[in-house]
């Protein structure tokens, strides 16, 4: 080999590193986007049967189709969001008649008791709220929530816009993509669109079951302890189990809080303190028996992969894009392990990997 040989070589090595630098870091500029297309994806799936429905027995045009499904997602997603308002208000007004200097009392007691209990000494500093907040902080937490809203609504009119097209056009745009790939690869690309497509709508057929059992049980708990709002209480709880492993310690917090708040006026040992416990215990017991039957039957049927697989690609989606990264961290996972079955199918590991599948 030449040196004029090993120059080219070393300049195309150093030519592709770039690229391939110059590529990840315009992904993470524009990772926004990435985020809609994603999420516009998911919507999709969701949406497709109904656009199915539509067409086979209404008969409607498919841009009508497409156009009805749109605008039934829209009105569910503002009923949900508008079914917290209630929420709200009635936490406020609990909130409104609260007795601060009672409930710090109480309080005190339980923790005192509890500590006592098991030889620990009370630091009463431990609720002095000023510690964490500093009323300085407002204008920050103001400004941060509108710019949060400004996203959020940015977001939500994006992912519509491509859901759109996604359900109206998604044959075209397949057919296009496949223009772009060599000839010799246009099958195995087909065959892994199509697999792909069917995991992932079972896995989020799969996760609507698995919200609705939570909300099931969430609801007959919070009913039986007589929490006020249960069933927007459980919506909420519910909806938050979609972020994996840390959805549901928050949604703990925030099912024992709400429970707390709706009883605030209550005296806290006697009223508040059991039936708090009783909302935990329900809510254990619903977490129970969804890991140990609910996701596992969801992972088991339509992602066809071992809940270690599973937990592994999270806490790497965790890592790299946090809390966005750990939700879509599933379907990233099976995208890929359909793509490397279908191209890599020999190879010893991903046969083990994708012997599932």
């Amino acid at each position: 080999m030449t040196s004029k040989e090993i120059s080219k070589g070393i300049l195309k090595a150093v030519g592709t590193i770039f690229i391939i630098i110059l590529g990840a870091y315009l992904l993470y500029i524009i990772r926004p986007l990435i985020y809609y297309i994603l999420i516009a994806m998911i919507v999709s799936l969701i949406g497709r049967p109904i656009v199915r429905a539509l067409r086979v027995y209404l008969k409607f045009p498919p841009t009508l189709a497409v156009a009805s499904t749109i605008l039934l997602l829209i009105i569910f997603s503002l009923g949900v969001i508008s079914s917290f308002i209630p929420l709200l208000i009635a936490q406020g007004k609990n909130l409104s008649l609260l007795d601060v200097g009672v409930l710090k009392a109480n309080i005190k007691y339980v923790i005192q008791e509890a500590l006592q209990y098991v030889n620990m000494k009370y630091n009463p500093s431990i609720l002095d709220i000023s510690r964490y907040i500093s009323i300085n902080d407002l204008p920050d937490i103001i400004n941060s929530l509108l710019s949060f809203l400004s996203d959020f609504g940015i977001g939500f009119l994006s992912v519509l816009f491509i859901s759109f097209f996604f359900l109206r056009d998604g044959g075209k745009i397949m057919e296009e993509i496949l223009k772009l790939i060599p000839r010799d690869k246009i099958e195995n690309t087909r065959n892994s669109l199509n697999a792909i497509k069917s995991l992932l709508s079972r896995y989020f057929i799969g996760l609507i079951l698995q919200i609705t059992v939570l909300f099931i049980i969430y609801t007959v708990t919070l009913l039986l302890v007589g929490v006020p709002n249960a069933a927007i209480i459980a919506v909420l709880c519910a909806l938050l189990n979609l972020i994996p492993y840390l959805g549901p310690a928050v949604s703990f917090f925030v099912i024992v809080i709400l429970t707390m708040t709706g009883y605030i006026d209550s005296d806290f040992a006697t009223v508040i303190l059991p039936k708090s416990i009783y909302v935990a215990i329900g809510f254990l017991f619903a977490q129970l028996l969804d890991n140990f039957v609910n996701q596992p039957l969801i992972f088991a049927n339509s992602v066809k992969s071992h809940p270690l697989e599973i937990f592994f690609a999270i806490l790497a989606g965790g890592y790299l894009y946090g809390v966005i990264g750990m939700v879509i961290a599933i379907p990233a996972y099976t995208v890929i392990k359909v793509v490397l079955k279908e191209f890599m199918g020999n190879n010893k590991i991903v046969k083990s990997l994708t012997s599932r599948m």
